[in-house]
């Protein structure tokens, strides 16, 4: 009978464990889907991934020709657009992306660091939605010590819409 009781408590505390560690985490802000961005801009994430590569660069990310954010490794910020054409590029000049953008739509870039002749560059990357909400939610948002201009960049930034 001795035996049985500490045998008991052993199984109700790990049962109890096991409970509580199965039980649902409530979803995080970032992973709550939103409606719709606001209609009056185009929501324009732009991340990377987290790699030992290349871990230690920053390069800038430019909306026409403004610098926005130095980009920091497994991080992502989100660029508040007004609608029609923009250029946005990092500091690799021979790659970039010019589009329309439109309003209450959400865009997603990733930037890949490319070899370069004495460091690497930022190369911009257009990403499919389905694609690029998966990989958005593994990251940090940007420190608000990378973002330069704080006009365009939404800190903290909004919850990542749903592919």
């Amino acid at each position: 009978m001795r035996k049985s009781v500490p045998l008991f408590i052993l199984l109700f505390v790990v049962l109890t464990f096991a409970a509580v560690a199965q039980e649902p985490k409530p979803a995080t802000p970032l992973e709550k889907p939103i409606a719709e961005s606001p209609a009056s801009h185009a929501l324009v994430y732009v991340y990377r991934h987290k790699q030992f590569a290349g871990s230690g660069l920053e390069p800038s990310v430019y909306l026409d020709e403004t610098q926005v954010a130095r980009m920091d490794n497994g991080r992502f910020f989100v660029i508040k657009v007004q609608p029609g054409k923009h250029t946005i590029r990092s500091n690799d000049k021979q790659s970039g992306i010019e589009a329309d953008f439109a309003a209450g739509k959400s865009y997603y870039i990733k930037v890949e660091i490319v070899a370069g002749f004495m460091k690497g560059h930022g190369r911009l990357l257009l990403m499919q939605p389905e694609q690029a909400t998966y990989e958005v939610k593994k990251l940090e948002p940007l420190g608000a010590e990378k973002i330069v201009n704080k006009e365009l960049v939404i800190n903290p930034p909004p919850a990542i819409p749903v592919g």
